[in-house]
């Protein structure tokens, strides 16, 4: 089951968060609400499907963060796992490991993860993840030596997904809040804030980056990865409608664009790497089986999405904030 708002309330009070807990009392209680999304009994009956399996162990060093058994599973409870697991589709971010069952999720999120993970020193950090999803990287992260990772996400299955994990390997040092990221007050308690695309579904994106900055400590990092387009610092892409398919994306400046943006919030940014979003990393799986990359490239040019526009490229950056002058 989902934990309930109370539950997540004592989680925030036990992780220092106590204003959190008294500020997000009514939002969270709003988003757990029994009836606010009709497919929610579905995701729990999923849930509960799921066999008991004691003595768990857990690897979030993984590509896949692994759950290992220590006896081999029943014919009864492989069935019981691999359908409830099969009830929580689609799996956007992955891949996980459910006791030698593979979710091969539709993004490839560990070759991001490789990407970043040479950047960071994560060892004792303190990180929020912004649109953590079903706490992919907030696995990773903790796998890499973080004391304590907060991820919000409002979107319920994704916290169904996170609780399928959290079932067998529970982690009071990683807690998932089922809320929009701007429902979060202004803590600054944060050593590093992630918030891995996100950036072009906000109407806003320069009151998103400057949400981002208001949660860090004082020397802490942001690391941002956004689709980015060709081009100089006066470069922005405004899809007339959709964009690769997709119909909440706003804007997709040019990485000298975004690092400008960030230099007029007072962040000092590093772009790490500029890559294309390829059919291999993101694609149809049998855990998500709908459409998705290759369909939204154009069939004749795969440099071109189908509306004519330039195909995904991903920027990765970090940045800082930049010191205060007297």
């Amino acid at each position: 089951m989902l934990p309930s708002a109370e539950a997540l309330a004592r989680r925030l009070h036990a992780l220092d968060l106590a204003p959190w807990a008294e500020a997000l009392g009514p939002a969270l209680a709003e988003a757990l609400a029994q009836g606010r999304h009709g497919d929610r009994p579905r995701w729990e009956a999923a849930l509960e499907q799921l066999p008991e399996l004691p003595q768990v162990t857990v690897d979030l060093t993984a590509p896949a963060p692994r759950l290992i058994s220590p006896r081999p599973l029943t014919p009864g409870e492989q069935a019981a796992l691999e359908e409830g697991l099969q009830g929580l589709r689609p799996w956007r971010k992955g891949p996980f490991d459910f006791f030698g069952v593979t979710i091969d999720a539709e993004w490839r999120s560990d070759w991001k993860w490789d990407r970043l993970a040479p950047l960071l020193d994560f060892a004792g950090k303190r990180v929020l993840d912004v649109g953590c999803g079903n706490g992919y990287y907030a696995r990773r992260v903790r796998g890499a030596g973080a004391a304590t990772v907060v991820g919000v996400d409002p979107t319920l299955l994704f916290s169904c997904q996170s609780a399928a994990f959290d079932r067998y390997a529970p982690d009071p040092q990683w807690l998932l809040l089922p809320l929009p990221f701007e429902a979060l007050p202004k803590a600054q308690p944060f050593d590093l804030v992630m918030s891995m695309g996100v950036l072009y579904h906000r109407r806003d994106p320069l009151a998103h980056l400057s949400a981002l900055a208001a949660q860090l400590a004082p020397g802490g990092q942001l690391v941002l990865e956004t689709l980015v387009i060709p081009g100089d610092a006066q470069q922005v892409l405004v899809p007339p409608d959709r964009y690769a398919r997709m119909r909440n994306v706003w804007f997709l400046p040019s990485v000298a664009a975004l690092q400008r943006w960030l230099d007029r919030l007072g962040l000092e940014s590093h772009c790490a790497s500029v890559a294309p979003t390829i059919p291999e990393e993101q694609r149809t799986t049998l855990w998500m089986p709908f459409e998705s990359l290759r369909e939204a490239l154009a069939p004749d040019d795969e440099s071109l999405t189908v509306e004519g526009l330039p195909a995904p490229h991903r920027a990765l950056l970090v940045a800082e904030k930049r010191a205060r002058t007297t």
